[in-house]
């Protein structure tokens, strides 16, 4: 005996009833799901997980995110990291060289930054001449620093006249002359009380016959100056005449107690990144 199958209306009939019992039971059910503890961890976690995105989206796009990106891009073009000039340096470099831009204080026809890193003892190259225009290191060469600074390395720094010391920061550099080095540049120094005696001193860039491999290999380390950057024979001149007439020279030291009003940041991503907005950006 064959069972009785229902026609194609009682079929669409028992499907219609099932559709308005489930949306009779559906919210009756979701009511009490949502009052249990557990619905509430899971909005909670829910909203907690959007909130975290958000935020990271914000850091992601925030003008000191793109500010490092920038730098870092910039760095990366400029191949220094294969030159021996260490990002942290770099930075330091760029966000004087910035303010001073911003500030009015360098010429506005060259984008060059001169960065000598006494981290680095004499006997290695540890001055570097960037085109930021081009992306270019222009010079990569030894520099020596001040008589009474330190034997290989520089660890002491003074602004006094007489001292024969090195003098940290930054600088702007000025005009050529030829003096009793020979072919001369000016420096001006811009960080009050740390080097702005830099030309009372006659802390000019030079060339000196102690700055060589020759003297490296003979002594164990560079000559050392009155207190001037001074360089090879072989490139001095070719470098004064790339960096004079108004671009930046910053002198580093890590762990010496320098600090600068150069080296705020705001003020570098408003100079970078004018599009940004820098409230609130420590």
């Amino acid at each position: 005996m064959h069972q009785h199958q229902p026609s194609i209306v009682q079929r669409k009939r028992q499907s219609l009833r099932r559709q308005r019992l489930t949306r009779r039971v559906l919210p009756f059910l979701a009511s009490l799901f949502l009052a249990t503890p557990l619905a509430g961890n899971i909005q909670q976690s829910m909203a907690g997980t959007a909130r975290n995105e958000l935020k990271m989206l914000k850091m992601e796009f925030s003008p000191k995110a793109q500010f490092d990106q920038t730098l870092r891009a910039t760095y990366t073009a400029l191949g220094a990291e294969q030159e021996g000039l260490r990002f942290e340096t770099f930075a330091k470099a760029m966000t004087g060289y910035l303010n001073l831009r911003q500030d009015g204080k360098l010429a506005e026809g060259k984008q060059l930054l001169t960065v000598i890193d006494f981290d680095l003892p004499s006997t290695e190259k540890r001055l570097w001449v960037l085109d930021l225009g081009k992306k270019e290191i222009l010079f990569h060469t030894l520099v020596a620093h001040g008589h009474n600074s330190g034997e290989n390395e520089a660890t002491s720094f003074s602004n006094t006249d007489q001292s024969n010391m090195s003098s940290l920061g930054f600088y702007a550099t000025g005009s050529e002359y030829e003096g009793k080095h020979g072919h001369s540049l000016r420096l001006q120094g811009m960080d009050e009380g740390v080097n702005t005696n830099a030309a009372a001193r006659s802390i000019v860039m030079h060339g000196a016959d102690y700055v060589s491999e020759d003297f490296i290999k003979q002594n164990g380390r560079l000559g050392r100056s009155l207190g001037c950057p001074a360089l090879p024979m072989d490139q001095y001149s070719q470098i004064i005449d790339a960096v004079n007439g108004g671009t930046c020279l910053f002198l580093n030291k890590s762990d010496a107690g320098y600090t600068s009003q150069y080296l705020n940041q705001n003020v570098a991503i408003a100079a970078l990144l004018p599009q940004a907005t820098v409230d609130g950006v420590s």
